[in-house]
């Protein structure tokens, strides 16, 4: 009995869902498909690709779904609107992060908008592939995705003719990956998402202009940076400008505390840490360069932080714990409802079918979240004002 009522509500759940998404598709064809691709999504046991989703649909071929994806008309931005929104309201907003990262998708040929030869983290080499810059969000309920961007490399934006072939409009100029993130963090902060935190690999942390950006915005973040980026430190009682590599070199063994980052697969996360304070020299909130040092093999890595308010070292190592929640989130999202597994080529489609798997993806971590005893102190969320 009790799993029928499970099953009963999955299913009502999804319903919703695609009743939500629903809004921001015209035709109602391409809406009653819409439900129809959902249900076959999180289904999970077959490939997402336009014949295979037809056959679990009971759909005759393919077209419709090609066509749901590659040219019906719906309003992609506000489904990508709609998805934060839901995402926020399933999690809650207590003691949020968001998250960016980037994650390759293999592709072959050379007509897919943005592919290249390129290097890919997911693949940890250079391979032919689509890069797409992702933005999660986070809470002791979950995790799930709220905005993604398609990365066009330069040799894409500067050769216009092969854009319009991809289908990729005119006014899409080229941006960095940072740049691309900035953007999503900006409409995440301009729908009255404001998280604790902001978390980034050191991709976005070398990136001085996002750093500056968020400082601007009051926003707390702490980004990883590499071994040879240089920092402003109190040096000696002056501010001196170093190499972070050189800093922790320097550190007296006093200056390590061991320290738990949390539960990982292995059991708890330990390391030696170390928190430097930066010569912000006018400079309101905490600026400070984190330390982490592998107990074993002393491999180290480096992190920014800046806070409107002070907070301690046991703070900084919890809120650095909590990047790898988008690792997950990359790892389940291909593997549960194939984010990976488009055939689509052009710019739009790619927008459309990441914002269709990523709900699907959304709709997972919320009925997983119901489903999770809440913590001691933990009060079910409530719907935001985004």
């Amino acid at each position: 009995m009790r799993e029928q009522r499970l099953a009963a509500a999955w299913a009502r759940e999804l319903e919703d869902v695609a009743v939500r998404i629903g809004a921001f598709v015209p035709r109602p064809e391409s809406r009653d498909r819409l439900g129809r691709f959902m249900r076959v999504t999180v289904a999970g046991d077959t490939r997402r690709n336009g014949w295979q989703l037809a056959e679990a649909a009971a759909e005759a071929t393919p077209h419709g779904m090609q066509r749901l994806v590659a040219s019906a008309a719906w309003d992609v931005g506000g489904g990508r609107d709609d998805l934060r929104a839901y995402v926020v309201h399933a999690l809650g907003p207590k003691d949020s992060v968001l998250i960016v990262d980037e994650t390759g998708f293999l592709k072959k040929g050379t007509k897919s908008a943005g592919v290249q030869r390129q290097y890919s983290g997911t693949a940890g080499r250079i391979e032919n592939c689509q890069i797409g810059v992702f933005l999660a969000y986070a809470t002791a309920r979950g995790h799930a995705f709220v905005d993604r961007e398609l990365y066009l490399p330069e040799s894409w934006t500067a050769d216009r003719r092969r854009c319009r072939d991809a289908g990729t409009p005119d006014a899409v100029a080229f941006r960095t990956k940072p740049q691309l993130a900035q953007g999503m963090l900006a409409r995440a902060f301009a729908a009255a998402l404001r998280p604790a935190w902001v978390l980034g690999d050191a991709v976005y942390g070398n990136d001085r202009a996002l750093r500056v950006w968020l400082e601007a915005q009051q926003q707390a973040f702490l980004l990883a940076i590499r071994s040879d980026e240089r920092l402003w430190v109190w040096w000696h009682g002056a501010p001196r400008q170093m190499n972070v590599g050189a800093v922790a070199d320097a550190l007296p063994t006093a200056a390590w505390a061991r320290r738990s980052a949390g539960a990982g697969s292995k059991g708890a996360r330990i390391y030696d840490w170390a928190l430097v304070p930066l010569a912000r020299v006018g400079a309101d909130g905490q600026h400070a360069l984190l330390v982490r040092q592998h107990l074993r093999t002393g491999d180290r890595a480096y992190y920014v932080a800046f806070t409107p308010r002070r907070v301690t070292l046991h703070t900084l190592v919890q809120v650095a714990g909590r990047r790898w929640a988008i690792e997950q989130g990359f790892a389940t999202s291909k593997q549960e409802i194939g984010l990976d597994q488009y055939e689509v080529r052009t710019y739009t489609a790619s927008y459309r079918f990441m914002t269709l798997t990523l709900y699907a993806h959304a709709f997972l971590a919320a009925m997983r979240a119901r489903q999770t005893p809440r913590r001691k102190g933990l009060r079910p969320a409530r719907r935001t004002s985004i």
